[in-house]
């Protein structure tokens, strides 16, 4: 039973570094459902480090959202493989912390704009250069985080450019509606901290994903699965009614910051 309507379908999915990549989730769920995808990636050597993972025959297109020539022929490239496009994974996120951990206010302007380029903005520029390829229906997807207002200080100036991401789907989701088809829906997935390869490059991110394992309901982790999943969900015609919303995925975590074995570590830990 294709209960997601979405086999057969056509989808973008951007972001596929490795097995552990949540775009990578996505695929798999996608390829569960009978979708057809076609992968976009970084640079020609991230394609042929995957080629064997995503498999021989999948259309893939190489795709540095860095490069405005790249961003210009990307609906071109698309195009060789597909003539219609159902849905869009945008699965691309980048914080350069080459130079180690700063406090937010030191900042440096050039880490923090590329990563607003390649975080946010290029999702704008795909959306503007695909929307003639996007089917009347079409539903693009973003990843975002649970919340951008939690100061978390490891995730730093991620937390506002993912804020920024957030209002970006709202835009989108207004404008697409106004010049391409009043049915295109664009959403975003804001999972908790899951365990992948990119996330293990944030300093201290071990420890706040140890300690969201003990303040989740389950004391288990957000899997990754899970977020690909939603995103599913999101890209299927069953979700129909959800449009510019970033809807949280988090296993409880929210609901539970004061849970008190946590606090009791904390305020007297010589009792435990």
């Amino acid at each position: 039973m294709d209960f997601l309507r979405l086999q057969n379908k056509n989808i973008v999915v951007m972001g596929v570094a490795n097995r552990r990549s949540v775009a990578w989730a996505v695929a798999q769920v996608l390829r569960e459902v009978g979708a057809n995808i076609i992968y976009v990636f970084k640079d020609q050597e991230l394609l042929d480090k995957n080629r064997s993972l995503v498999g021989s025959d999948a259309p893939c297109i190489v795709c540095n959202v860095e490069s405005d020539d790249d961003i210009a022929g990307l609906a071109g490239q698309i195009k060789k493989h597909v003539a219609v496009v159902h849905g869009l994974v945008h699965s691309i996120a980048f914080a350069n912390f080459s130079e180690g951990l700063k406090p937010f206010h030191a900042t440096l302007k050039k880490d923090f704009l590329q990563a607003v380029d390649i975080s946010c903005f290029s999702l704008i520029q795909v959306c503007d250069r695909l929307q003639e390829l996007f089917a009347p229906d079409a539903s693009i997807v973003t990843m975002s985080i649970s919340t951008t207002r939690m100061a978390s200080e490891n995730y730093g100036y991620m937390g506002p450019i993912k804020a920024a991401l957030d209002s970006s789907v709202a835009f989108l989701a207004k404008s697409l509606s106004q010049v391409a088809s009043p049915f295109i829906r664009v959403n975003a997935v804001g999972p908790s901290l899951l365990k992948t390869s990119a996330s293990a490059g944030i300093p201290g991110y071990i420890d706040a994903y140890l300690y969201a394992e003990k303040i989740i309901p389950r004391r288990q982790a957000l899997g990754t699965d899970e977020a690909a999943q939603v995103v599913a969900f999101l890209l299927s015609p069953r979700s129909s009614g959800i449009n510019a919303q970033t809807i949280t995925v988090d296993a409880g975590m929210s609901i539970n910051y004061f849970d008190r074995d946590v606090i009791r570590c904390v305020t007297a830990p010589d009792r435990n």
